[in-house]
């Protein structure tokens, strides 16, 4: 996972991309980023100067239809007795919370478990949407999601901008003044005005009290590094209107 070996000084990047280089080397790497133009986009020059000779395999998104095409051919979900709307009502969801098929199939296998538990006894049960929203429920529902849905507006605001520098970026850490900027942008749409640098200051230390944000210590604080302390998946489900 190349995003998570950056680093100010880019110098674990560089090394692993070196090693190839060497003479008799017969080291091959490969890579995997969330990020399609990461070489161009964080790498500096020394870095990216490495990849001469590398070559690039994208892979798409999952969407609703291939998510429910794949997950359905599995033997696990083969296992449920589906009822006809199902499958495109699940795959709707999950799609919306999260691009990852393993999360789908999580949530396949708890909507099982929940359907046997409350099924009668030596009565064949189908498993239903309402299974399957339990099983979202349960496990989207932590200490950190409710801290989230009960957090002021000015810091859930907070916490969508971290969002938007992260997709943007394709790399999940960012400066508070990379932040900031979709802060006022998002203040704007709202029709809030936008708080001082001090104020902004204020949010992100409260966030990092409440173990939501990983904040990094540093005397320049605009320039000060934030990492969610949860998946982004329980972020945006935390954040969605009901």
């Amino acid at each position: 996972q190349l995003d998570l070996l950056w680093t100010r000084k880019q110098n674990v990047m560089y090394n692993l991309f070196d090693w190839p280089t060497q003479k008799h080397s017969k080291l091959i790497i490969l890579a995997i980023a969330n990020t399609m133009d990461l070489p161009e986009r964080i790498m500096m020059n020394r870095v990216a100067s490495r990849l001469v000779c590398s070559s690039t395999l994208l892979f798409r998104i999952w969407d609703c239809s291939k998510m429910v095409q794949r997950c359905v051919a599995l033997p696990l979900v083969c296992l449920l007795i589906l009822a006809k709307p199902f499958p495109q009502l699940f795959g709707s969801v999950v799609a919306a919370l999260s691009g990852d098929a393993r999360r789908c199939l999580d949530i396949c296998r708890r909507a099982t478990e929940i359907c046997e538990l409350t099924r009668q006894k030596n009565t064949p049960e189908i498993v239903r949407m309402a299974h399957v929203t339990e099983a979202i429920d349960e496990m989207f529902s932590s200490p950190y999601v409710n801290a989230i849905r009960n957090a002021s507006l000015h810091e859930q605001i907070f916490l969508k901008a971290i969002l938007a520098e992260f997709r943007r970026a394709g790399v999940e850490e960012a400066t508070v003044q990379q932040i900031y900027h979709h802060y006022v942008a998002l203040c704007r749409v709202e029709g809030l005005q936008s708080p001082t640098v001090s104020e902004i200051m204020a949010i992100c230390s409260r966030l990092g009290a409440c173990r939501l944000l990983l904040v990094e210590a540093s005397n320049k604080y605009l320039h000060m590094r934030v990492r969610l302390n949860l998946s982004q998946d329980d972020v945006m489900y935390a954040l969605r209107e009901e």
